[in-house]
């Protein structure tokens, strides 16, 4: 993408605007639909949240200030829109979110769009044991091979406490393996 401080300025430009938000949209919607999957797990519920994370980009970018990377910004908002998502289906199911994730997990199996296997199943079984910051931490890094300092930014915690995460989480699910 061009120079970041050029787009913002098209992105805020209403003759510009929406070219430059198809650009966007055109850079980063993979991306963000994968983030978005590994926390949702679920293919529709995931397109829901990019649907409802782009209208809150393209409503809030006259307010991003630039104090981070765009891309950033915009992994930030996909995070708390996954987190907001799954913490409201869990309430409206009327059940804890470890037992959404559980029943998410279980429905993996049956997921056309899923192209894991019984290993992968067992993966996604031993991060749902972890808690929330962990898995996130987790599965940016081994999923989608995020760097620390970029985590940093979108997930707003120091790269030595993600590293630390990152450790614990591995530790813990090497040993979920390794019982189960």
């Amino acid at each position: 993408m061009q120079d970041e401080k050029a787009f913002l300025t098209e992105l805020s430009n209403p003759k510009t605007q929406n070219n430059a938000f198809k650009m966007l949209l055109e850079q980063y919607q993979k991306p963000l639909y994968f983030h978005i999957r590994n926390i949702v797990l679920n293919h529709d519920d995931a397109d829901d949240v990019l649907q409802n994370t782009f209208i809150k980009v393209f409503s809030n970018i006259k307010n991003f200030k630039g104090d981070s990377k765009l891309y950033s910004w915009m992994y930030r908002i996909a995070t708390n829109e996954a987190l907001t998502f799954l913490q409201q289906k869990a309430k409206k199911s009327g059940i804890s979110n470890e037992e959404l994730q559980n029943k998410s997990i279980n429905n993996l199996e049956s997921d056309v769009y899923f192209e894991g296997d019984e290993i992968q199943l067992k993966l996604q079984k031993a991060i749902a044991i972890l808690p929330e910051k962990q898995q996130l931490v987790f599965k940016m890094k081994y999923f989608e091979e995020m760097k620390y300092e970029e985590m940093s930014q979108v997930l707003d915690t120091s790269v030595g406490a993600l590293k630390a995460s990152y450790h614990i989480a591995s530790k813990k699910i090497e040993e979920f393996l390794k019982s189960n």
